[in-house]
């Protein structure tokens, strides 16, 4: 095998969406398909997420998990108004081309904001919709720019394109796809910097919007039944606030506590600061929420 190429396996199957390689998996043989999303800048094989899906095959679904662009072993890409537009389009055009939509969307944290912008642009291919872990406020805002685009805005500008490559998240990417290095520095700088800045105004809190970089007006787009796990107490990445706001902004939705202990990202995180992410992992809670999110789906 090339060194340019990354390690697959037998289940993985690549899709080129926009010049880009995405890698996905398709879990169970039979059943309605959930696209099941994490957050962050997370493939799909990160810890927490397979049990999940794991649970929702066993309910009789099938569940596909992907590689959003920048994630895992997909391609790096740089276009659309925010990155979770960029996702949307891409989910768009992977399930047109795969001709299985309409489907469920499943997602926590950025996964919640990719699905809800995904539902919000493109209506025709979602049946329903399961959110948690959603992302708002002043602190889980302002921490996101930070997380996505500052370090790499302030490689560019002390080293160019060569600096970027040199970040950790975009070090990342790379392992896990060799071809990432050589897409990262044929990047034209400019036009890369001025997309790097508009995604990061994305994370500027504005009135108006909810959820960051997306006006409160396309949540009348939604339609379909959706179920919310709503943030914990005291989750200042996820707030309680923003669960009930947007649980406010789509009609009809059902808005639910969550089943993991309410400080549950808190413990996550700080083991994570702490250098313990072996015993807790931000996502390995998530597979408590299988059994509401079969019923949800069931009723």
């Amino acid at each position: 095998m090339s060194p340019a190429q990354p390690v697959r396996r037998a289940a993985e199957h690549v899709l080129s969406v926009h010049g880009g390689d995405v890698v996905y998996e398709i879990l169970g043989d039979a059943g309605e398909l959930i696209v099941l999303t994490p957050g962050g800048r997370y493939g799909k094989d990160i810890p927490g997420l397979r049990p999940l899906a794991q649970a929702l095959v066993a309910g009789g679904y099938r569940v596909l998990l992907w590689d959003r662009p920048n994630c895992g072993k997909s391609h790096v890409q740089f276009y659309g108004e925010t990155e979770s537009h960029m996702r949307a389009e891409t989910l768009r055009a992977m399930l047109t081309a795969l001709d299985i939509g309409p489907c469920i969307l499943a997602g926590g944290s950025g996964g919640a904001r990719d699905s809800m912008l995904t539902a919000m642009l493109h209506p025709e291919l979602v049946t329903r919709l399961v959110l948690w872990n959603i992302v708002g406020g002043v602190f889980g805002t302002f921490v996101l720019g930070h997380v996505y685009a500052v370090p790499t805005l302030r490689a560019l500008q002390g080293a160019g394109m060569a600096g970027v490559v040199d970040v950790r998240e975009w070090r990342e990417r790379i392992a896990a796809n060799p071809s990432n290095r050589d897409r990262l520095l044929s990047c034209d700088e400019a036009e890369f910097r001025k997309v790097m800045l508009r995604w990061l105004n994305a994370f500027v809190v504005k009135a108006g919007q909810t959820i960051p970089g997306v006006d409160d007006a396309l949540f009348d787009n939604i339609r379909v039944p959706t179920l919310i796990i709503r943030g914990g107490e005291n989750d200042l990445n996820h707030p309680k606030r923003t669960s009930l706001e947007v649980s406010c902004l789509i009609r009809g939705s059902t808005l639910v506590d969550p089943p993991w202990p309410e400080d549950a990202w808190e413990q996550a995180s700080q083991a994570l600061a702490q250098g313990r992410a072996e015993r807790f992992n931000l996502f390995d809670t998530w597979v408590q929420a299988a059994p509401m999110i079969l019923d949800f789906l069931r009723g």
